[in-house]
């Protein structure tokens, strides 16, 4: 009779794992297709996609979208290393900046920490604005047509700040003082100690970085002329813009083709979102970690 109840309540567990393990194929299918659909659409000549619509498979497979974008093989080269040079360093940038701060604020015999904590929380919710900061940027620190003009405007997120300061303070502060006991000074307790236990809320602030940095094409609209330090999403910007002129204007009438505009915006989505993907998988394991950071009392 105790077998068969157990045999029972094994089969009840198989049978929840199988449905729980269903479930999550599902809910998985559900983000993976839409992608699917969108690289299956950058593949796919212009007029199919206009009169057969979206599908799993190119119904008429094209590059010409591909092609288009990688006329000019050199600019997309140039375009893509603008973003990884910026994403590096500003993700490098904002860690070590973001991590000192917080350190900081997480120190309650630190004097200082309410008043800063305020002006930092007061920066979430107002800022100089767009002039203020562009006047700042441009005609202060000179940094127009310069790779810091891209870094440095964003480097700093005050929900990573206060994040951290939150995963700091949960430290037990006993391995603090033991440190201090020790000799340990506060930036050998920070690097040598703080941070190598830290490495989950790390790598999820330095997630939303890389998003951040990666996806920002704002920065290069106010303070980047020159089209070598065009990062990749200001150039596809650029491109994208170029070829729906050129669709809005006469050149059909001339008996020129026109760029296939539904097919490029498909690639131009595919070119941004590569690299981050790969970031964000090889990230993944910390972030619904990193995300219930924020909740925790600092």
């Amino acid at each position: 009779m105790k077998s068969l109840l157990r045999g029972k309540k094994r089969n009840r567990t198989v049978l929840s794992q199988m449905l729980i393990n269903l479930a999550l194929i599902l809910i998985s299918l559900i983000w993976v297709i839409p992608v699917w659909v969108l690289v299956s659409a950058s593949f796919t000549d212009e007029t199919a996609l206009t009169t057969k619509g979206y599908g799993l498979w190119p119904s008429q497979f094209s590059t010409a979208a591909y092609n288009y974008l990688f006329h000019y093989p050199q600019a997309v080269l140039n375009a893509y290393g603008i973003s990884i040079t910026v994403t590096f360093f500003g993700t490098i940038g904002t860690l070590l900046v973001v991590s000192m701060l917080a350190y900081a604020l997480s120190r309650v015999d630190f004097q200082w920490r309410r008043p800063i904590s305020f002006i930092v929380f007061f920066t979430m919710l107002f800022n100089g604005g767009m002039i203020a900061t562009y006047i700042f940027i441009a005609n202060t620190l000179h940094l127009v047509d310069s790779l810091l003009a891209l870094i440095l405007p964003i480097m700093v997120n005050t929900w990573f700040v206060f994040l951290m300061r939150s995963y700091f303070s949960e430290l037990p502060r006993e391995l603090i003082e033991a440190a201090k006991m020790d000799g340990a000074n506060e930036w050998r307790i920070l690097f040598q100690i703080v941070m190598p236990l830290s490495v989950p809320a790390l790598a999820t602030i330095g997630l939303f970085s890389i998003m951040m940095y990666w996806n920002d094409w704002w920065q290069a609209l106010l303070f980047i002329r020159d089209r070598n330090l065009y990062p990749l999403q200001y150039w596809l910007y650029t491109v994208l813009s170029n070829a729906d002129v050129l669709n809005n204007t006469s050149v059909a009438n001339l008996g020129l083709n026109t760029p296939p505009l539904h097919t490029i915006r498909m690639a131009v989505a595919v070119l941004a979102m590569g690299p981050i993907s790969l970031a964000f998988l090889a990230l993944q394991r910390y972030f619904i970690r990193g995300i219930t950071l924020g909740g925790v009392k600092g």
